[in-house]
């Protein structure tokens, strides 16, 4: 499994981060276009839901993420 970050941009300031853990770019892809002008909910990384509706979405950005284990990070300085 890898792990995607979508972002949904609502204004140049406004946007909120969704990920999903999916097999390839082209499944999460599938999924985005599969949600579009529909209600969607999820939990977000501090596990704040939410309900959007992707009809109000100006711009969907889809990158592959690499986590970065910040407590390994720390151990190495």
């Amino acid at each position: 499994m890898k792990e995607f970050k979508i972002t949904y941009f609502f204004e140049e300031e406004h946007y909120i981060r969704r990920f999903i853990h999916v097999e390839s770019m082209e499944i999460a892809e599938e999924l985005i276009q599969s949600e579009r002008d529909q209600y969607i909910s999820f939990r977000d990384s501090r596990g704040i839901y939410h309900e959007l509706n992707t009809r109000n979405v100006r711009v969907i950005q889809l990158s592959e993420y690499h986590r970065i284990d910040k407590s390994k990070k720390r151990e190495k300085q």
